[in-house]
């Protein structure tokens, strides 16, 4: 997608969406000017989203070296960069609505899994203070670190069908259920791996959204019966590992360089949205006949 085609999914999505937004606002204690922005919100929208399609490793680069130099034309009544970053919090919640539009729909076969989020050195933990509330220390299979975990669940064609935010410390099993109830429509079977294994997991998986969730099995556990379709699928969860690569190594969402937590939300959904958008996501091009039928 252009820059272009960019503003015009934004500017669209805003034009049906601030109506109903100002309606389900509670009235404030104090009347409000309301005056508007020199930069309108669909402008801060697509310089937010376009950062993550462009190969900057910081926004103030992106925003002084490319914004202001060569999207003059594009952006006639561009701000400073410090009035840029006064006014990217207010844009925090179109941005989550404008994600949840572009979600993919669920095939039957989806992929469930986790990705840290670092967001300082394990050596510096003392001395972090932006996130020292909420952060916390977490395990993966590489090590230890500090931040927080984006919990995923991708189908088979590489499209995010919901996603959370949860401190490092957290189980991975634990968000699932608040996943599917987010996931649009979610019926099938969910794929993950041996950190899901839980049967009380999948028996409310099952008796809430008939999602019958499929692991593999530990070394010493007990063998049991598994259809070979779903022995082949479980050699396919690379897929969502895919998908957290392009997030992370194309779209930026990791980084530890926030200095608030409202700019660290705006980073993540931007690197989300710009995900969304890429044209080529990991897939596993298996056809109709292939997938089960919803239920």
């Amino acid at each position: 997608m252009s820059i272009l085609d960019v503003f015009c999914a934004v500017d669209e999505f805003w034009q049906r969406f601030v109506p109903e937004w100002e309606q389900s606002q509670l009235p404030g204690a104090r009347r409000r000017r309301g005056r508007p922005a020199q930069l309108h919100p669909s402008e801060i929208m697509t310089i937010l989203i376009w950062f993550h399609h462009s190969h900057y490793r910081t926004f103030k680069a992106y925003y002084l070296e490319h914004v202001q130099t060569h999207l003059r034309r594009e952006f006639p009544t561009l701000v400073s960069y410090q009035r840029f970053v006064e006014l990217m919090p207010t844009v925090v919640v179109p941005l989550l609505a404008y994600l949840h539009q572009h979600m993919g729909d669920c095939t039957g076969i989806s992929f469930v899994d986790s990705t840290p989020l670092e967001v300082c050195h394990p050596a510096r933990i003392s001395q972090h203070r932006v996130f020292a509330r909420t952060a916390k220390r977490g395990k993966t299979s590489i090590g230890w670190f500090y931040g927080f975990k984006l919990h995923l669940i991708v189908n088979d064609r590489g499209e995010l069908l919901s996603f959370c935010l949860s401190p490092g410390n957290v189980d991975d099993r634990q968000p699932v259920p608040q996943l599917a109830r987010q996931a649009r429509r979610l019926f099938g079977k969910l794929f993950g791996d041996k950190g899901y294994i839980s049967q009380a997991l999948v028996e409310q998986l099952i008796g809430d959204h008939r999602v019958h969730l499929v692991t593999r099995l530990r070394k010493k556990r007990r063998n049991r019966l598994m259809e070979l379709s779903d022995k082949l699928l479980l050699r396919k969860r690379a897929i969502i590992e895919s998908s957290t690569d392009q997030l992370k190594n194309i779209c930026q969402i990791e980084h530890s360089r926030h200095r608030s937590s409202a700019n660290f939300l705006i980073n993540l959904l931007g690197g989300l949205i710009a995900y969304c958008h890429l044209p080529k996501k990991p897939s596993l091009n298996l056809g109709p006949l292939a997938l089960p039928p919803a239920a």
